[in-house]
């Protein structure tokens, strides 16, 4: 159990000094980068637990994401900044790097006939690492996305986050 929350503990603090780091690079207030930096470590540290519980990849992708994108809004009310600002470098930690970078390798051998004819399972692996990265991609935009079009009504200002009066 001690390992486990080792392991999250680091993965947050990791994952939320590079949300800062992009939001440095992507010209993110000062003032709101520990917003970044929050997000960008909670749904990192939720993918990874996921992960622990035995849930695919994708899914786990896509409900980190989600969150991401719902505290976005929340955070956004209170910061008076738009939620853009935030969720985008935090989401970076998530972007599908290693397996858009497998697809390009399995691309260079699939164009040499020699190495092909050795090893024709290089088809089935540029497949398999171009339908996860689009995948994950597309877990992303979707879990970002939810937040901003279910609050497209009205503006983030105008949502009320007291849950006596409910939203206005």
């Amino acid at each position: 159990m001690m390992n486990v929350l080792l392991l999250l503990g680091g993965d947050f603090l990791m994952a939320c000094a590079v949300a800062v780091c992009w939001g440095v690079l992507f010209g993110t207030p000062r003032q709101v980068l520990w917003v970044a930096g929050l997000l960008g470590g909670a749904g990192h540290c939720l993918r990874t637990a996921l992960l622990l519980l035995d849930t695919g990849l994708v899914l786990a992708t896509l409900v980190a994401s989600l969150l991401i994108g719902l505290l976005g809004i929340f955070f956004a009310h209170r910061v008076n900044n738009p939620p853009v600002v935030f969720t985008m470098p935090a989401c970076i930690t998530m972007i599908p790097g290693l397996f858009a970078y497998r697809t390009m390798l399995s691309g260079i051998k699939i164009s040499d006939a020699k190495i092909l004819s050795e090893r024709p399972e290089v088809v089935s692996e540029i497949a398999h690492n171009t339908m996860l990265t689009f995948a994950l991609l597309a877990s992303l935009a979707i879990g970002i996305s939810v937040g901003v079009l279910l609050f497209r009504k009205r503006s983030v200002k105008d949502i009320s986050f007291n849950w006596r009066r409910g939203v206005r």
